[in-house]
């Protein structure tokens, strides 16, 4: 919808409309009149950076906050001594939470030095009662705050903050509202993320996600192909589709559609050569989406599929709501219709109460279902959270041997099931060049393994076709093939 807007011809001296995603674009052209008269009066654009903590779906936020400040004419940098500085937060775990905290005493210092500089909250962190009470306690320097559920308001909380002195607080408890088509900055011209749902309603005992989040809300299917297509027009040729669970998608549509229907739908969208999807709850994947990525010429070979635990008695106390033969039997379900599937997992290690046999339950697991990486982290006690008050916290000691013992297992099953490829040409989507040397491309193959190559830069966004020499472990050596 943004590009058939022109700013500088709305009217600001009228009222803002009062409907979404038109009312925005009021703002964001106010927003540029003060643009201009800070460039009048300093001989620059004023310069903003935003920095993003967490997940996928913040990555996507923060493109969504990038594409409406350069629409309103900011300078956009990663240097945060800048004029405005955006922190887009996590909250998956306290230390998140302590680290914004600690870079908001490096931002002070800047502000003391630029008295006119803005500074803005926004995220997951901000939709906590005791956080926000913190910050309007302790942290009067920060202009404006506001969190996951209002963040498409953004323009009209910038324009606030332009036109009024002290801190601005706009945090929604909930929301039913989804409001998209608003300018996005693309991180990679050739790929992109696409929010289908918003919310969780698993309410894992360890996650405040829900929390934050919110309850889950899905987009209508049409509006999501129409920004994919969109998008494809643009050269866009691998999306992925984002969202808490994406499993349960449109189960709350007036019309519902399941996820595996809406896949059918993108695959029909021509210039996608790349289908892509995070994240997937085992509860709700079912036998018809399994169907749809056998058969599917663009969704990728990659299914990250979170464990958490291989014990049914820790899952139970995760309530993850499937037992450990529940899991290994789906695994194995997709392993057997998807042969060259990849199959990435989370795994935690020291949630309350976990003994080593419980640990020995994990291992198990990651032997008989092979996995091709797994994140692998402590459990972190969050605040807020029904495992944060669990008496039967694991000694730190216990924790560690047992996560020792984990990762070494994970490590040595995803390193054969990576080597398996060697030999083998493969596609690869050629993402950048490498960060340590030069003279070698970044790509990723369908199964989200990475592959280093020789070849001219003229040849990112576009997918070639590699061999794949030598395996290092997690990723390839290759060259690619004429």
């Amino acid at each position: 919808m943004f590009e058939g807007i022109e700013l500088d011809k709305i009217d600001i001296s009228a009222n803002p409309p009062a409907e979404e995603p038109v009312r925005q674009y009021y703002f964001m052209a106010k927003c540029r009149r003060w643009v201009m008269d800070f460039e009048y009066k300093n001989g620059r654009l004023p310069k903003a950076c935003v920095t993003t903590f967490g997940c996928q779906m913040n990555a996507r936020d923060s493109e969504k906050l990038v594409g409406i400040l350069r629409q309103v004419g900011y300078e956009v940098t990663e240097e945060e001594n800048a004029d405005f500085v955006i922190f887009n937060t996590c909250t998956v775990r306290d230390n998140a939470n302590q680290r914004v905290y600690g870079r908001l005493g490096e931002l002070k210092s800047y502000k003391k030095r630029n008295p006119a500089m803005k500074i803005a909250l926004c995220g997951c962190m901000m939709q906590e009662p005791a956080v926000i009470e913190k910050l309007c306690a302790s942290y009067r320097f920060v202009d404006l705050i506001f969190g996951t559920h209002n963040i498409f308001k953004f323009a009209e909380l910038l324009c606030r903050s332009f036109e009024g002195q002290g801190m601005i607080v706009d945090i929604w408890e909930d929301t039913d509202q989804i409001v998209e088509e608003l300018p996005v900055e693309r991180k990679y011209p050739f790929k992109s993320g696409i929010n289908i749902m918003f919310g969780c309603n698993n309410f894992c005992s360890y996650c405040i996600v829900p929390y934050v989040r919110g309850r889950e809300r899905s987009r209508e299917p049409e509006d999501i192909l129409r920004e994919i297509r969109r998008l494809a027009a643009d050269g866009v040729v691998e999306i992925m589709l984002l969202g808490q669970n994406v499993n349960s998608y449109g189960k709350n549509l007036k019309e519902p559609m399941s996820f595996a229907g809406l896949l059918r739908e993108v695959e029909k969208i021509e210039g996608v050569e790349r289908i892509r999807f995070m994240t997937s709850h085992p509860k709700d994947l079912s036998d018809e989406l399994i169907q749809v990525m056998k058969e599917s010429r663009k969704i990728c070979r990659h299914l990250h599929l979170p464990l958490q635990s291989g014990s049914t008695r820790i899952l139970e106390r995760m309530n993850r709501r499937y037992t450990k033969e529940q899991y290994v039997a789906l695994a194995e379900k997709i392993r057997r219709e998807i042969p060259d599937i990849a199959i990435t997992t989370d795994i935690i290690v020291g949630f309350p109460g976990e003994t080593m046999e419980d640990v020995e339950e994990t291992i198990d697991v990651i032997r008989r279902v092979k996995y091709d990486n797994a994140f692998t982290f402590i459990y972190s006690k969050r605040t807020g959270t029904p495992a944060a008050a669990m008496e039967d916290q694991v000694p730190e000691k216990q924790v560690k041997e047992g996560f020792e013992r984990v990762l070494k297992v994970v490590q040595d099953t995803a390193r054969a099931q990576v080597a398996r490829y060697q030999g083998q040409t493969a596609e690869v989507l050629v993402e950048e060049i490498n960060a340590q040397d030069e003279g070698l491309l970044t790509g990723r193959m369908s199964n989200n393994t990475l592959v280093h190559f020789p070849g001219p830069p003229e040849l990112i966004g576009r997918i070639v076709l590699v061999a794949l020499d030598k395996c290092q472990g997690f990723y390839y050596m290759g060259r690619m093939v004429l």
